[in-house]
């Protein structure tokens, strides 16, 4: 299949706009927990989809599954459990700072640790990457993302010093920047474990090929293997709060210390069914735009993390999550965004320039 670059940044952006919307529908859940709504979600996340669109889009799944050699399989199932406490803290991330500040924070490590650790552990950092004008282009792209990264958080520590505290708790309930921002450097050095996983994943892709999928698929049965070591941990640790906290009766429309049901099921099981199939939709995306980058792979993660963040930040404002803001924390936060969508343009730049290069 001939790489087409533009094309994968574009299948990123869309897919970072589904992760950056996906929280959006738990908006909409009434009388749950968090425990509770955020393992309902995650059904629909890390089970349900993946295994949907796998089955409807590749060939032989079980076939190819049972074929792959066991290391493979552990190793895409342990990342995946480690991106799992990531994920998990990740929500926390957005209890405490918000969509925007949070996933800004989060994702600019995961963004650091994701891309830059693959191509170092393999050598081709400096085994191909350096020497070629191509290569350096994409590490220039991404030291862009990384500075725009800095700027929106930076924004989102002014918003902080700037903002009224009254308005922000009206904003975002739960704010609490010293903890949210403890949480999101641990969630997002975590939650880099995702890339490692799907590195890992390459003796199934190239079974699953064999059997006849198309190449824009060929991701699919690794992300379920992953998420499913991602579900395991986010299972464990939802259900421990449910033991603790008595929610378990919230599922079925009980509410602790309710005489009656006061749960809307309908509606809290279809804005979590919403949430989970939109996150599970970032990366259906980025395994279709990691196709499309050519033996720069790497640089995926990059372009995904980024567009999370662009678009997390739209959703802030309009969600009122800058209200209050000064000037010069909007004007930092645009600016981060700039910077931002500039460095998809280079990281795209380099990868077109690598297959012209071939």
């Amino acid at each position: 299949m001939i790489a087409n670059p533009f094309l994968g940044v574009l299948f990123h952006w869309t897919g970072g706009l589904a992760s950056a919307s996906f929280y959006v529908p738990y908006r909409g859940v009434r009388s749950w927990s968090w425990e509770v709504y955020w393992l309902t979600g995650g059904i629909f996340s890390w089970i349900v989809a993946p295994w949907l669109f796998a089955w409807f889009r590749t060939e032989d799944i079980l076939f190819v599954l049972s074929e792959t050699p066991m290391r493979t399989l552990a190793l895409c199932y342990f990342f995946g459990a480690m991106w799992g406490v990531g994920g998990l803290t990740f929500g926390l991330t957005m209890r405490y700072l918000g969509i925007s500040l949070g996933m800004a924070v989060a994702l600019g490590l995961c963004a650091a640790f994701g891309t830059l650790i693959p191509p170092i552990v393999t050598g081709d950092l400096f085994t191909t990457l350096v020497p070629s004008l191509h290569g350096r282009v994409i590490l220039l792209g991404v030291a862009v993302c990384l500075v725009g990264i800095a700027v929106v958080g930076f924004a989102g520590y002014r918003k902080e010093q700037e903002g009224d505290p009254e308005t922000r708790q009206q904003t975002i309930a739960e704010f609490d920047f010293r903890k949210g921002f403890l949480v999101a450097v641990f969630s997002g050095v975590m939650s880099s474990c995702f890339a490692y996983g799907l590195a890992a994943g390459d003796p199934i892709r190239t079974l699953t090929l064999s059997r006849g999928t198309e190449p824009l698929w060929q991701g699919l049965p690794v992300l379920v293997v992953v998420l499913l070591g991602g579900f395991t941990t986010n299972f464990i640790w939802s259900l421990a709060l449910i033991v603790k906290n008595r929610s378990a009766g919230e599922f079925i429309g009980r509410r602790t210390g309710a005489a009656t049901p006061a749960v809307p099921l309908l509606r809290n099981y279809f804005f979590c069914a919403l949430a989970g199939v939109t996150w599970y939709l970032q990366f259906f995306f980025y395994t279709m735009g990691e196709t499309q980058m050519g033996p720069y792979g790497f640089s995926s993660w990059t372009l995904h993390m980024a567009s999370i963040i662009i678009f997390a930040s739209f959703w802030g404002l309009i969600l009122h999550e800058w209200k209050g803001a000064g000037l010069r924390a909007k004007v930092y936060l645009w600016s981060g965004i700039a910077i931002l969508v500039l460095s998809t343009v280079v990281i795209g730049l380099g990868n077109a320039l690598g297959v012209v290069g071939k």
